[in-house]
């Protein structure tokens, strides 16, 4: 955890920047780089009847880190995605309870 899903990026793109990426939360977040799960989503996407490229969307699922972190992360996120000559790009967080969130069968919050 932090799981992020990455929409309208393609692959070989996330591939570029994953490592950097990845070292770079994981340092903002004070854990391990094996904290972290990369997932691209392959969508199609439409607009008026034709295929259309995907926006960049940032999904990232966590436990609260509080808002300064937050705010880091998004820019840290941005800015990678950014260097690849993307213009703009949406970042959207989702936050688990640790009562809500369990690894087999074990809550986080007894843990």
């Amino acid at each position: 955890m932090p799981h992020i899903i990455i929409r309208g990026v393609s692959i070989e793109q996330v591939k570029s920047i994953s490592t950097a990426l990845v070292q770079e939360l994981a340092e903002l977040c004070a854990c391990g780089t094996d904290n972290f799960t990369l997932e691209l989503v392959h969508s199609t996407y439409v607009f008026d009847g034709s295929e259309v490229p995907g926006y960049p969307l940032i999904e990232v699922k966590w436990f609260e880190r509080g808002q300064e972190i937050q705010d880091q992360f998004a820019n840290i996120v941005t800015k990678h995605i950014q260097a690849l000559g993307i213009p703009e790009v949406e970042v959207a967080f989702s936050t688990f309870l640790e009562s809500a969130y369990y690894l087999n069968g074990k809550s986080f919050a007894t843990s």
